[in-house]
């Protein structure tokens, strides 16, 4: 396993480099594939195998992405785009597809919704996303998984 990150909460490995694609709209695409492609443009290219360490709890979480695993990138509302970015910066989409499993997923990692917020800011770090920027994403990552209701 390749050591992605690591800090004093988390670390996260991958079996190999993960890849994420972009989905495009091509002319011959249904009404359905055009509305899927919109709502997720971002794919995992090859099955990718994580393994992420809880420090605090000293246990290790596996799981899979499966190939063709779509999300939306960083779910970021289009009027703080100026301020943090655009859901397409390549510094956001490794971290956003960890997330977004995670999120679907929650037994992945015995439902623990803050250790998911620690492997995001964790993921977001290691691709040098500025602190304030990370610090925003982070607690505001954190308070949507409250709404919904994620302990």
């Amino acid at each position: 396993m390749l050591e992605w990150c690591s800090n004093k909460q988390v670390s996260v490995f991958f079996d190999d480099l993960p890849r994420v694609g972009i989905r495009y709209i091509l002319p011959s695409a249904s009404v359905e594939l055009k509305k899927s492609i919109k709502k997720y443009p971002f794919i995992n290219k090859k099955l990718l195998k994580v393994e992420l360490l809880n420090k605090k709890l000293d246990k290790i979480f596996k799981f899979e992405i499966p190939k063709g695993y779509c999300y939306d990138g960083a779910t970021i509302p289009r009027f703080f785009w100026r301020i943090i970015g655009s859901n397409t910066d390549n510094k956001f989409l490794i971290a956003a597809l960890i997330h977004d499993v995670l999120c679907e997923n929650h037994h992945y990692i015995d439902n623990d919704r803050c250790f998911s917020t620690q492997v995001f800011n964790a993921l977001l770090e290691v691709s040098e996303v500025f602190p304030l920027k990370r610090f925003f994403m982070k607690h505001s990552v954190d308070i949507f998984q409250r709404f919904c209701e994620w302990r």
